[in-house]
């Protein structure tokens, strides 16, 4: 009897140890996952791109370059005071009344180049507008009609306002300015042109206005250059030239 017992004591103490027994239950099936969702297309719009950062305007660039005859129909002709052989044709950028980067053109003497460049140079990096810059000749040379279409020009072979004696420009060592903004302003206030008279004051507020003092007038006095603004009795608020005159 006491054998018998022992043996059944092995039996009941190996199949709680895990060994394989008369009656194993088979091991428990788990339940299948649950399927996946697909992830879900956008349902309106387009794939998002990024925003282009905005272009920075060029920077200031300057070419001077000999100007041939045919770029002077009107402007030159034998008998100026200075032969088209010393005038330089100056290809710049300036900053517009827009608000945008544009490319002009400036006719003036060998000697003074370097003057027009350092100063618009200025002009630009500060952004101070310019309405329009073509050689005068675009207006067959007429001083009348390119100030009334506000044109910066410089070189014309005239005389000055007013005068038998040869205006500065004719020598190409003068600039007129923004002209509707910067009038010629004769001493009783008057001026020639209907679309400048509110501009005949001095100072004045306003898109591309020259003023007493102001940094354009300092700029161009550091290349050694006069403001017509500063004359007695007539005033010239859009020429600036070398010397004065």
């Amino acid at each position: 009897m006491k054998r018998t017992a022992a043996l059944a004591f092995a039996v009941i103490a190996s199949v709680a140890c895990g060994a394989a027994g008369p009656a194993a239950a088979p091991p428990a099936t788990a339940a299948p996952a649950a399927p996946q969702s697909p992830t879900p297309e956008p349902t309106t719009g387009s794939p998002a791109t990024a925003t282009p950062s905005p272009t920075a305007p060029p920077e200031f660039s300057a070419k001077v370059s000999r100007v041939s005859r045919d770029r002077l129909p009107y402007s030159w002709r034998p008998g100026c005071p200075v032969h088209h052989r010393d005038l330089r044709l100056v290809t710049l950028t300036y900053w517009g009344f827009d608000d945008k980067p544009h490319t002009g053109e400036l006719v003036v003497r060998e000697n003074v180049t370097d003057d027009i460049v350092t100063v618009f140079r200025k002009l630009y990096d500060w952004r101070w507008p310019i309405y329009q810059m073509k050689l005068v000749d675009a207006f067959k040379a007429d001083d009348f009609d390119s100030i009334d279409a506000n044109n910066t020009s410089a070189f014309n072979c005239r005389q000055a306002t007013g005068s038998t004696s040869w205006s500065n420009h004719a020598y190409g060592e003068a600039i007129d300015i923004n002209p509707r903004q910067n009038p010629y302003v004769t001493a009783d206030g008057d001026t020639a042109h209907d679309n400048a008279r509110k501009f005949t004051k001095r100072p004045t507020k306003g898109k591309g206005v020259i003023n007493p003092g102001d940094k354009v007038v300092k700029a161009f006095a550091q290349v050694g250059w006069e403001w017509g603004g500063y004359w007695s009795g007539t005033k010239d608020f859009q020429h600036f030239s070398k010397g004065g005159g």
